[in-house]
């Protein structure tokens, strides 16, 4: 199984931004972003494969972006505009492939916490 370490969390006013980074320990097809927030269900954010097809979940709303450097096995996320209802631990996850909803059910990194809050 392929390792996966999350980093970029963090606090952030509402309106910002931050990007998160999820590096993998070899190579694999692909990756994404599922977020928790407090007292709710697991949700995809975004998902990417090495050939840069993309999916987003409602959630992004088109202000998150997901890119991957295949070079470095890295997959990112840069979370623009962000908002109170952003607060959450984001999960990295990767896999071989995308499933019929277009994310990414395989290995799981290990969370990081976004904070948005003035």
């Amino acid at each position: 199984q392929v390792q996966l370490v999350e980093s970029g969390g963090g606090l952030v006013q509402p309106g910002g931004s931050l990007r998160l980074s999820c590096g993998a320990s070899g190579s694999i097809n692909a990756m994404g972003w599922y977020r928790r927030a407090p007292g709710k269900q697991r949700e995809v954010v975004a998902a990417i494969t090495s050939g840069g097809t993309t999916n987003y979940g409602p959630s992004a709303e088109g202000r998150f972006t997901i890119t991957r450097d295949n070079a470095k096995n890295t997959v990112y996320l840069q979370m623009n505009s962000l908002k109170p209802e952003d607060t959450a631990v984001y999960y990295c996850n990767a896999a071989a492939h995308l499933d019929g909803l277009g994310r990414p059910e395989g290995s799981w990194g290990q969370g990081t916490q976004v904070t948005v809050s003035s």
